[in-house]
């Protein structure tokens, strides 16, 4: 489950209904209802937020998101959007990391999302992260 405070417009999450889930962008809000309403690529549709998960950052949805890949000589693996790097300190190892824009640093001592990512890019680069396509 996440938070409703932790979504924004435009982030990246699972959503499940009936025992089918759906990657999709969250595009609008209910406030009232504490319900966020996701387009799954098909339709938008409404959840509550127990039916919305987080989706683990992997370089799968880095690739998704248009970063591209580069292996280091000593193992680790830089993932790149413009001056927005990404580095891990070895293939598929996301348990710690770090992420750089510009003169901005920031250290991951543990796994995250793909919507905090989109909040730390969103944060330090002033764009919102998108992959253009769901």
């Amino acid at each position: 489950m996440i938070k409703f405070s932790e979504l924004k417009n435009g982030d990246y999450v699972l959503a499940e209904s009936d025992g089918q889930a759906w990657r999709g962008e969250v595009v609008d809000f209910n406030n009232d209802e504490k319900q966020v309403c996701v387009n799954t690529g098909v339709q938008d549709l409404w959840f509550e937020t127990e039916d919305l998960y987080p989706l683990p950052l992997d370089e799968e949805q880095l690739l998704k998101l248009k970063f591209t890949k580069h292996v280091n000589d000593d193992g680790s693996v830089k993932y790149m959007k413009g001056a927005f790097r990404i580095q891990t300190p070895k293939q598929d190892d996301f348990s710690t990391f770090e992420i750089w824009y510009r003169n901005e640093k920031r250290i991951m001592t543990h796994p995250i999302s793909v919507h905090d990512l989109q909040n730390h890019y969103n944060a330090m680069t002033k764009v919102h992260l998108t992959d253009d396509v769901i």
